[in-house]
C-alpha cells in the first residue's frame, strides 16, 4: 500500500510538472498574448453568441486547467472572459473556474508535500505561523486572497501545508477573489482598447484591495487585543 501511494504521487507530480513542460512546448504561451486575442475577437464572438452555454463550459475547463497547472495568463484569461460574457456572467464564470482550479492545486499540494513540510516546520517563526493560520485561518487567507501583494499561484499553494481544512480554504478563497473577478471581468468589456496588460489596474484600485485585506485582518487584531486584557 504504501508503494503505491508513492507512485500515486509521482503520477500526480509528474503531471503537473508534463503539462507546463507540454504547454510551452507546443507554444501555449504565444496563444495566451493580448494580441492573439484582438486578433481574433470577431471569431470569439461570433463562436460565443452560437453556442452560448458551450462556450461557458470551455471557459470554465480552459480558466480551471490553467489555474489548476499554474499556467500563466490569469489576467488575459479573465479579460477574455469579461469581453465574451459580460460583467457579471463573467465575474460568475472568472469565480468558479478560478475557485476550482486553486482548490485542486491546494488538494495536490498538500497530498504530495504537507506532511513533510509540517515535520520540517514544527520550531520557530514557521511554525508561529502556521499556528496562527490554524487559528483565524479564513481572515489570513481572505487577506492573502484581497491584498493584490502575493501572486495568485503562491497564494494557492502556501496554504497547503497549513491546517486549514477545504471548505474554509474554498470559502475564503471564493469570497477573496470576488472583487478581482468583478473587476476584470469590467474590464474586459473594453477589450479592444486595451493596448497592454500592465496598466490595467489603477493605483486607487490597488489600494482599495489593500484596504480590504486590512479589514479582513480586522477579527484577528481585535481577537489578540481581547486575549490580552
Amino acid at each position: 500500500m504504501p508503494q503505491n501511494k508513492t507512485w500515486l504521487k509521482l503520477a500526480i507530480a509528474a503531471l503537473f510538472i508534463g503539462a507546463l513542460v507540454v504547454f510551452f512546448a507546443l507554444g501555449g504561451d504565444q496563444y495566451l498574448s493580448l494580441d492573439v486575442i484582438k486578433d481574433n475577437r470577431d471569431a470569439l464572438l461570433a463562436y460565443t453568441e452560437n453556442n452560448y452555454a458551450l462556450a461557458i463550459a470551455l471557459a470554465i475547463i480552459i480558466y480551471t486547467t490553467s489555474t489548476a497547472f499554474s499556467i500563466p495568463g490569469a489576467t488575459l484569461l479573465s479579460l477574455t472572459v469579461g469581453f465574451l460574457f459580460g460583467r457579471w456572467v463573467g465575474t460568475v464564470v472568472i469565480l468558479i473556474a478560478a475557485t476550482a482550479g486553486a482548490t485542486l492545486v491546494f488538494l495536490a499540494a498538500r497530498y504530495l508535500f504537507a506532511d513533510a513540510a509540517r515535520q520540517k516546520l514544527n520550531s520557530g517563526l514557521a511554525a508561529k505561523l502556521i499556528n496562527g493560520f490554524n487559528d483565524n485561518a479564513f481572515h489570513y487567507l481572505l487577506f492573502l486572497r484581497l491584498v493584490p501583494l502575493f501572486p495568485f499561484w503562491l497564494v494557492n499553494l502556501a496554504p497547503a501545508f497549513t491546517p486549514i481544512n477545504t471548505r474554509t480554504y474554498v470559502l475564503g478563497t471564493a469570497i477573496g477573489i470576488l472583487p478581482g473577478c468583478f473587476v476584470f471581468a469590467n474590464l474586459g468589456q473594453s477589450l479592444g482598447r486595451i493596448d497592454s496588460l500592465d496598466q490595467l489596474v489603477s493605483a486607487e484600485t490597488l489600494i482599495a484591495f489593500g484596504l480590504l485585506g486590512l479589514f479582513a485582518l480586522v477579527p484577528v487584531m481585535v481577537k489578540k487585543f481581547r486575549k490580552t486584557d
